[in-house]
């Protein structure tokens, strides 16, 4: 296991105590939007909780063939319960689902840097949930085709115009 720490926490517990881990000089270890979001924290903005995973595992990631780090992934997996902890959802609940963006922002361009996927947690069983608390279903069809499209262009490399053109 490595003692590098791969993966910071920003926003508070479930008791509202700050527990992020980062701040603003911290730039080229969390990039531009974890440092800003770790520091927004710290200083008290209603920022909602997350965690960001180093630029420096990402450029291992990266180098090694896409392949994690030792150690990285487990921390991703204890970041990822400790969230659903702080904020009292879990990743796909269909009744009360935590749904996440997943940004990058390293401090400087990087090859292969991923675009964002909102909603994520989002799924058949979950959506159920969304429409349930916002008494809203079309908004929460509609922030689920947005998943589903962000996804499958940013991740699985389809083209965004496929969906666009479909909606047409």
């Amino acid at each position: 296991m490595s003692d590098c720490k791969r993966v910071y926490r920003f926003g508070t517990d479930a008791q509202g105590t700050c527990v992020t881990e980062g701040d603003k000089s911290m730039n080229f270890v969390l990039g531009g939007k974890g440092a800003n979001l770790a520091e927004m924290s710290r200083i008290g903005l209603p920022v909602p909780g997350g965690f960001t995973i180093t630029c420096q595992t990402c450029v291992e990631y990266s180098g090694a063939g896409n392949v994690w780090p030792e150690g990285a992934l487990d921390e991703i997996v204890a970041a990822e319960v400790d969230l659903e902890v702080r904020c009292g959802k879990k990743l796909g609940d269909a009744s009360d689902p935590l749904l996440v963006s997943v940004r990058s922002g390293a401090p400087f361009s990087m090859p292969g840097m991923m675009d964002t996927v909102l909603n994520l947690g989002l799924n058949d069983d979950s959506v159920q949930g969304l429409i349930a608390q916002t008494q809203n279903p079309r908004f929460a069809w509609d922030s689920y085709r947005r998943f589903i499209q962000m996804f499958s262009n940013v991740v699985m490399g389809v083209d965004a115009d496929l969906f666009e053109n479909a909606l047409t």
